[in-house]
């Protein structure tokens, strides 16, 4: 809170500046029905998680269950490769992801439900059809008192790479609150790639109007102190006002104030040149969005956690889904392209937070709506499977160098017992939220709590 005394009239004039949020003024705990400032401080953990949510469905024999021992026409296509971890194997695609295996732990007993093509990890059933993101904005807040940091971003290939294709949503809406209601929804900047213009016009008219009442209180402010001589300088404190709103918001969501080093780390980009990815395939452009944009999609989803963000999904687009159909590649093709900026992005990741000191901090969860069929098809690809899908999570306090769980001799449904989508949406809100004292907040609706006090994923909680 800035104070300004006025001693000559022997009154005070306050301005408060502190609950500014991206593009307006937003109250925490009034305005979006979110918990009081007293009872956020027990509620919220000081922690994040990044959703990298792998569209299309990727094949658990391709990632981290390649089953070795299997027939050729079941088991991984494209080699399988020793890891860190005695005994463990996963895809020769993930080279880098093996040599880092203690730092991650891999579920190889998750079944999503369906091999409908949605995103119903994140946005479904067991979320009441809202972004996980969204429950959380629902009791934190939609921003970040201190300098109006969203706390429920999504990021898609635009954010980083302007050329890139628009966002797919025939297939669920990642920006979907649900019943929440449209104010609870993810933050997405770049819609034309320029995230200060971005920032600036998805703000609701109650925001502008916010913004409106600023403006005139430092005028009012200005004329009072030009008045008595008292203060000088208020055009500055107009100018921190405006910072805080946008300009420091705004420089988490730009990469070059990165380290180019770093940024050099992450980049998938010249892993897999687009001349190289076969134009007979109409989701060619996909293939391409993915490999020059994934690992910078990572860092900036790093950026923002490190900034306050609470929730992050990242996402680019529909390209794990190898039928070999005159839509999508081969499996053996498909991961050629689709495996070694998923290797190199995430081992980036996993390096660069140890580093940083953030890996209690941040959760990095990867998966998609389905897995693959066990036996490979005619044309080489693999089908629709609901049966089990390939489940990374990384940091956030978790255990690591796990395989949790196992999967039947032909990699087609959990041998163990299954790991659902509402154990991973449990496992999410306990790394957010202290349950037991979510449970005590009357002004968080019950369905949320209900999410939350599920059994989180046995053996990470």
């Amino acid at each position: 809170m800035l104070e300004f005394v006025d001693r000559t009239h022997g009154r005070r004039s306050f301005l408060r500046v502190g609950s500014l949020a991206a593009g307006g003024l937003v109250a925490p705990g009034l305005l979006d029905g979110s918990v009081s400032a007293a009872d956020l401080a027990r509620v919220a953990r000081d922690k994040s998680v990044i959703f990298l949510f792998l569209h299309g469905g990727p094949s658990q024999f391709e990632t981290f269950d390649p089953k070795p021992a299997a027939p050729s026409s079941i088991r991984c296509t494209n080699g399988i490769i020793p890891t860190k971890l005695p005994g463990v194997s996963f895809g020769a695609a993930f080279p880098q992801l093996a040599r880092l295996a203690d730092r991650f732990s891999v579920v190889r007993s998750f079944t999503t439900g369906s091999g409908a093509h949605d995103i119903k990890p994140i946005v479904g059933r067991e979320t009441n059809g809202a972004n996980i993101g969204s429950l959380y904005a629902r009791v934190v807040g939609t921003n970040r008192p201190a300098d109006g940091m969203p706390t429920n971003v999504a990021l898609f290939p635009k954010s980083v790479r302007p050329e890139s294709g628009p966002r797919q949503q025939q297939f669920g809406k990642f920006d979907s609150a649900g019943e929440l209601g449209g104010a609870y929804s993810p933050f997405i900047p770049g819609g034309e790639g320029d995230v200060q213009k971005n920032m600036t016009l998805n703000v609701p008219m109650q925001r502008l109007d916010d913004r409106r009442s600023l403006l005139s209180g430092l005028d009012a402010l200005k004329a009072d102190v030009d008045a008595t001589g008292v203060l000088e300088g208020v055009d500055r404190i107009r100018q921190q006002a405006f910072d805080t709103i946008l300009g420091g918001v705004a420089d988490a969501f730009d990469l070059t104030k990165e380290d180019p080093r770093t940024v050099e780390r992450y980049d998938t980009a010249p892993l897999v040149h687009p001349d190289t990815i076969s134009d007979k395939w109409n989701n060619r452009k996909h293939y391409v969005d993915n490999s020059q944009t994934l690992g910078k999609l990572l860092l900036l989803a790093r950026r923002l956690c490190e900034r306050g963000a609470g929730f992050v999904t990242v996402t680019t687009n529909f390209v794990w889904d190898m039928h070999a159909d005159a839509n999508n590649a081969t499996v053996e093709e498909g991961f050629r392209y689709m495996g070694p900026p998923l290797d190199h992005a995430l081992s980036a990741f996993l390096e660069d937070v140890e580093a940083r000191g953030l890996s209690e901090k941040i959760l990095l969860v990867a998966c998609g709506e389905m897995g693959r069929t066990p036996k490979i098809n005619k044309k080489g690809g693999r089908d629709h499977w609901g049966g089990l899908a390939p489940l990374f999570l990384a940091g956030g306090g978790l255990p690591t160098g796990q395989v949790v769980g196992q999967s039947e001799p032909d990699g087609g449904r959990p041998r163990t017992t299954p790991v659902t989508n509402a154990h991973l949406v449990s496992t999410v809100l306990h790394t957010l939220l202290d349950v037991s004292e979510l449970r005590l907040q009357s002004s968080v609706p019950q369905e949320i709590i209900r999410m939350a006090s599920q059994d989180p994923i046995p053996g990470l909680a």
